[in-house]
């Protein structure tokens, strides 16, 4: 445990007991989702692998994961856990102190930590009302947003694991799906300097799923559920593409040649730069 964390004590629950604690489906989708990280895991003997696209080896990210899930339930417990000041580059600045003071990289304890932690988040959050106000890494939240977030984070993280050991990620249309209450309360807490000045509705829907409005005002953003009128640009994409973008794993230019991203409206040219908008927490 890194220096200065508090130990989550909420004792877990079995996955099935839960399914009325949270938004259908997103219990057992972290629950799951922690089992298959673990997975991965599970076994390796050399965690000092690279990880694609990170600074961090195998035992860094995994480390992270585990850290980052205890984070997330002592936040659910009601525990006050300040990490950095909501900013990109204060996370980040956060997680490497974080991983400075924890010397785990053994893949099996880790592994168990990851499991664990995720457990011990859906217990706390079972014992608190879904919309009670809780103060996360990315600012307030309600507690079923937090879960949000918590799966969303996993999902990318857990990516890059896969990928770090040639294995299938775990990411799918359903689960996008459930990190979207996240994805659309986080997005106005990370436009980025390129958005400076901007006026522009996008109107963004997931193939086969959920559809948002985000409306530019002198670079200030506004996102809504559901669908937008007179947008100046429609994106169509993919929903697994929408959130690996999102996160940073994926680079638009080639998700749109490969036909997973689609552009219309009076201003499609706006479609490439949407991605440009936005700091990957």
């Amino acid at each position: 445990m890194a220096a200065g964390q508090r130990e989550t004590t909420v004792e877990p629950t079995p996955a099935r007991e839960r399914r009325d604690a949270l938004p259908e489906g997103l219990a057992e989708a972290i629950h799951d989702t922690a089992e298959e990280i673990a997975a991965l895991l599970r076994g390796r003997t050399d965690t000092g692998i690279p990880v694609p696209g990170s600074t961090w080896t195998l035992g860094e990210a995994a480390a992270h994961l585990a850290q980052a899930n205890e984070l997330m339930a002592d936040i659910a417990a009601g525990h006050d856990r300040p990490y950095g000041d909501g900013t990109p580059h204060s996370l980040a600045a956060a997680n490497e102190r974080s991983l400075a003071g924890f010397g785990e990289r053994g893949a099996d304890p880790l592994a168990e930590m990851i499991v664990a932690q995720a457990d011990s988040f859906l217990a706390a959050a079972e014992q608190r009302p879904l919309d009670e106000t809780v103060i996360t890494p990315l600012g307030s939240m309600d507690v079923a947003t937090l879960g949000s977030y918590l799966l969303t984070h996993m999902l990318g993280h857990g990516y890059d694991l896969a990928r770090a050991v040639g294995r299938r990620h775990m990411l799918d249309g359903t689960r996008v799906e459930l990190s979207m209450p996240f994805m659309i309360t986080s997005m106005p807490r990370v436009v980025a300097a390129a958005a400076a000045g901007l006026n522009a509705r996008f109107a963004i829907r997931l193939r086969g799923g959920q559809r948002f409005g985000a409306t530019f005002t002198d670079g200030a953003l506004t996102v809504g559920p559901g669908p937008l009128s007179r947008p100046d640009c429609t994106i169509l994409i993919e929903p697994v593409t929408f959130l690996l973008i999102a996160l940073g794993r994926c680079d638009p230019w080639g998700a749109m040649a490969r036909g997973r991203v689609l552009a219309w409206g009076r201003k499609p040219w706006l479609a490439p730069r949407f991605p440009a908008l936005f700091t990957a927490p």
